[in-house]
């Protein structure tokens, strides 16, 4: 009965997608965040539905959608020079076949991400395509936030639907993504058209957003909650009354103390002493044997590049009576457990500057628009909000991913491609304005003499 219920919701989806094409591009969203064909046993399973999609998406935009108003924006044409840069790698990969696996997703979500601003040409679709990604997300993030009330969950415990540790399946992954997502799930509280920000909105969002803070407890991630301490500080910025803001932020803290599982206390507890902990210490060797392995390879070794490490790990062993004691433990083709260090083991310094511009440069496009929009009661309100809101979001993940292997996580770059339909709908609309004030004072023909 799930597999029928799934098959009829994409159905009906794509349906409506021969009506209004910009929603084959919602139906991609909702196929590549919650992967239903996971979630099937055999139906969705033997069908391309990703492709069936994507495809759907750019026909539809091609055939009938209108491009007057479409811009190809500077950081788009960067996301198209790393997806090159990624491909040219993949040929010289140190491992062939891994590599080829990788890049068989890599590539469509830096396409996707390249595509899908020249869709966003009206709020509406902005809107349209933040909801999407946020109600995708909250379909795995609403079942751990009751799972973590039911039971208190666990590190590799919570089971968010299927048994697979993959994409936003995996504990760490999902916890940065529901902090990241709480901001702009705030913004439709405020400011959203689809859904009227009524009592029965506004409940459900708030609702959403404690399930979202519920995630890296029930995952036991540490990545969660320094993921959550950055975004109340970057709250804390956009508060109309900071100092009150600040005790009630500490107060909720001190509060929720009492009633956190005792598996989530004892694995923050790790974070003080890095050496004690395994997972800790296996990562700073990780990170040196990358930092040494590109001092040789500059241009990276392709995708799944960290197989062929071999590394040693200095950790604290509790010996009885006799106290503590420093061991060596060796292992070999341990992952990167970090994106910036993904990029520069996989794509070497070019790929690692390549990811990072574009990353910071949406930090920076959208505090510009943050400044420029911040008058509360101007007409474009939303959209400062929007900007603050998707920075947010933004942050958080370069937080979380200097913990997490998520260079190329898809939702993300969804994200980015938000951000860059909103900058460039804006611009737009500057455009126009001025183009229509030019028009109001423009000179009369010359007398003639």
């Amino acid at each position: 009965m799930r597999d029928l219920a799934f098959i009829a919701f994409l159905l009906a989806l794509f349906a409506t997608g021969f009506r209004r094409p910009f929603l084959f591009v919602l139906a991609y969203v909702y196929i590549d965040i919650v992967s239903p064909q996971r979630l099937t046993y055999f139906l969705l399973n033997a069908v391309p539905i990703s492709l069936i999609a994507v495809a759907l998406a750019v026909l539809g935009w091609v055939i009938a959608d209108d491009k007057r108003d479409s811009r190809f924006a500077p950081r788009q044409a960067l996301i198209v020079v790393l997806l090159l840069y990624c491909w040219a790698t993949t040929i010289g990969a140190d491992f062939p076949v891994e590599a080829k696996e990788k890049w068989d997703w890599v590539w469509k979500a830096l396409a996707f991400a390249a595509f899908l601003p020249l869709t966003l040409r009206t709020r509406l679709r902005i809107e349209a395509l933040l909801l999407f990604m946020v109600v995708s997300a909250a379909s795995i993030i609403i079942v751990g936030g009751i799972k973590t009330l039911a039971s208190g969950g666990g590190y590799g415990q919570l089971n968010l639907m299927v048994d697979n540790n993959s994409g936003l399946y995996e504990g760490s992954t999902i916890s940065a993504v529901a902090v990241a997502i709480v901001p702009v799930i705030i913004w439709f509280t405020k400011y959203g058209t689809i859904f009227k920000p009524d009592w029965r909105v506004k409940t459900f969002a708030y609702a959403l957003a404690f399930a979202c803070l519920l995630i890296p407890v029930g995952t036991s991630t540490r990545t969660g909650l320094l993921c959550i301490v950055l975004l109340g500080l970057m709250f804390v910025r956009v508060a109309k009354r900071k100092l009150l803001y600040v005790g009630m932020m500490a107060a909720a803290g001190l509060m929720a103390v009492p009633f956190l599982p005792s598996a989530f206390s004892e694995r923050m507890g790790t974070i003080q002493g890095y050496q004690g902990d395994e997972s800790a210490s296996t990562r700073l060797a990780v990170w040196q044997w990358t930092m040494d392995f590109a001092k040789s390879h500059p241009f990276g070794g392709g995708f799944e590049a960290y197989r062929q490490n071999k590394i040693r790990i200095d950790i604290v062993r509790r010996d009885g009576a006799a106290g503590t004691r420093m061991a060596e433990e060796y292992d070999q083709a341990r992952a990167y457990h970090s994106a910036y260090f993904e990029m520069l083991g996989e794509q070497g310094y070019p790929g690692l500057i390549l990811w990072l511009v574009i990353n910071l440069t949406g930090l920076v496009r959208m505090e510009v628009l943050r400044r420029r929009y911040r008058d509360p009661d101007g007409p474009y309100a939303w959209a400062g909000e929007l900007a603050s809101a998707l920075q947010m979001g933004h942050g958080v993940y370069l937080l979380g991913a200097a913990f997490i292997a998520i260079a190329f996580q898809p939702f993300i770059y969804m994200l980015i491609g938000a951000q860059i339909g909103l900058d460039t709908y804006l611009a737009r609309k500057r455009a126009g304005e001025t183009y229509r004030g030019m028009r109001k004072v423009a000179p009369g023909p010359l007398p003639v003499s």
